[in-house]
């Protein structure tokens, strides 16, 4: 790795981690996909706009607008959301707002017990002092989210299984 792939990975936060939760892949993928209702139990996501849901033969894109606040900090981004049903897979990338690079991956597969979630996100803010603040914060921030998607599942699936499914 050279000096400057160094300093690129040194400013660029990266998370990664699977989850294995007691709930279908599917049940999962669509918890996941469900972005216009992120603002209901994400952290830090006040506001969420599907724009568009363009079918593609094996997935569909989605164009959607997430506002993201923390304290004085409040900015809008528009994400391209390539949802993979078949695969399980969702795959996003950043199309406007503050980052110059943004990529999630979430990845959903069956096990004998439920399913295993894997999740990575790579992304760098244009502002150097938003990505300075990022980094102090970024690994439990990330974690974070992904209780809050664990907590929704908890919510809208072990309710469903007590009441005797849909």
């Amino acid at each position: 790795m050279n000096a400057s792939d160094e300093r690129r990975k040194a400013v660029m936060p990266t998370h990664s981690e699977t989850r294995a939760l007691p709930y279908s892949a599917a049940e999962m993928y669509d918890l996941v996909a469900d972005v216009a209702r992120y603002p209901d139990f994400i952290p830090w996501i006040s506001a969420s706009r599907v724009r568009t849901v363009t079918p593609q033969g094996d997935h569909d894109v989605m164009i959607a607008d997430l506002v993201i606040g923390f304290k004085m900090f409040r900015e809008r981004f528009q994400s391209r959301v390539t949802l993979w049903e078949t695969a399980r897979r969702i795959d996003t990338e950043y199309v406007d707002g503050p980052f110059k690079h943004m990529i999630s991956n979430w990845e959903f597969v069956d096990t004998a017990t439920g399913c295993d979630v894997r999740f990575k996100v790579d992304f760098e803010f244009k502002n150097r002092l938003l990505q300075g603040a990022a980094g102090l914060f970024f690994h439990e921030a990330m974690q974070r989210i992904v209780r809050a998607f664990e907590a929704r599942a908890q919510t809208l699936y072990e309710t469903k299984q007590a009441s005797g499914g849909a």
